[in-house]
C-alpha cells in the first residue's frame, strides 16, 4: 500500500494526521512486538519532519499503543486487557477474557487493620483482620496487586483457604459469604518502587488503582486496594441517559 503523503487540512496539524495513520498502523495492520517504520523512513514516506514524527509517535507511546526501545526503534505495544465494569472476581474476569488467571500470594497476616479498612469493615480498631497480599496474572503476565483485608472474627479460618484460587467462590462455598454487591472507586496514580518491581514497569508509570468494598446481603465481606497496570488493562462501560 502506498504511503499516505500529509498536507495541510484545515484546522487538523500534521502531527495528529500522521498519529491517526500510526494507530491505523498499530491496530489493523501489525502485531504487537513489530516495529514500526524508522523515524527517518516516516518522514520520507509522509513528507513531514522529523520534530512531526518524534511529536506523533511520542502520543502513541503516551497512549499506551507502542513502545521504544533505546538502540533499537518503536514497537507496537502488547495490547490490553479490556474487562467489562461489572462485578466479577478476578479469575472470573480473566477467564471471560479467554485468558489464564494465576496468582502467586504474596503475605498472608493476623493484624490491626488501617481505620479505613476498618471502617469499611465495620470494625473496632481493635479487632484483628486478616491481610492478604497477591500478585494477579494473566497467562503468566503480571497484571495486578491485591492488598485486601477480611475481618478474623468472621472468618476465622481464612488463612487456612487457597488463595490462588478465587476468593470469592471460597467465601461463598466455604464460609457462605457470597459477594452479591461492590462500591469501588477507580483512580490512577504513579506506581511505587515496590509496585513497579512486582508489576515489571518503571518506577512512576502510570496504574489504575481501585478502592473496593465488597458485601455479602448488607455485611460488608472484603476491604482491597489494588494496583492495575494501565498499559495492559483497560475498563469497559456502557452509558444510557436512564
Amino acid at each position: 500500500m502506498a504511503a499516505q503523503q500529509i498536507v495541510a487540512k484545515g484546522m487538523v496539524p500534521k502531527h495528529a494526521q500522521l498519529r491517526a495513520i500510526l494507530v491505523d498502523m498499530c491496530t489493523n495492520q501489525l502485531s504487537p512486538g513489530d516495529a514500526l517504520p524508522s523515524e527517518r523512513q516516516l518522514c520520507l514516506d509522509h513528507g513531514v519532519s522529523r520534530v512531526t514524527v518524534r511529536e506523533a509517535l511520542g502520543q502513541l507511546v503516551t497512549d499506551g499503543l507502542a513502545v521504544r526501545v533505546h538502540g533499537r526503534g518503536t514497537f507496537v505495544a502488547e495490547r490490553a486487557y479490556r474487562s467489562e465494569l461489572r462485578l466479577a472476581s478476578f479469575h472470573e474476569d480473566m477467564r471471560r477474557l479467554g485468558l489464564e488467571p494465576g496468582t502467586v500470594v504474596l503475605s498472608i497476616s493476623q493484624d490491626t487493620p488501617s481505620p479505613a479498612s476498618a471502617t469499611a469493615l465495620q470494625m473496632s480498631e481493635k479487632q484483628k483482620a486478616w491481610h492478604v497480599r497477591r500478585l494477579r496474572l494473566a497467562d503468566g503476565t503480571p497484571i495486578s496487586i491485591d492488598d485486601a483485608w477480611y475481618s478474623a472474627d468472621l472468618l476465622p479460618e481464612l488463612d487456612r483457604v487457597d488463595f490462588t484460587s478465587s476468593i470469592y467462590e471460597t467465601l461463598a462455598t466455604r464460609f457462605g459469604f457470597p459477594v452479591d454487591r461492590a462500591e469501588q472507586t477507580v483512580g490512577a496514580g504513579p506506581a511505587s518502587s515496590e509496585t513497579a518491581a512486582l508489576l515489571g514497569i518503571r518506577k512512576d508509570a502510570s496504574v489504575m488503582t481501585f478502592d473496593r468494598i465488597a458485601y455479602s446481603g448488607g455485611q460488608p465481606i472484603e476491604h482491597a486496594y489494588s494496583w492495575f497496570r494501565a498499559d495492559r488493562y483497560q475498563l469497559h462501560m456502557t452509558l444510557t441517559d436512564r
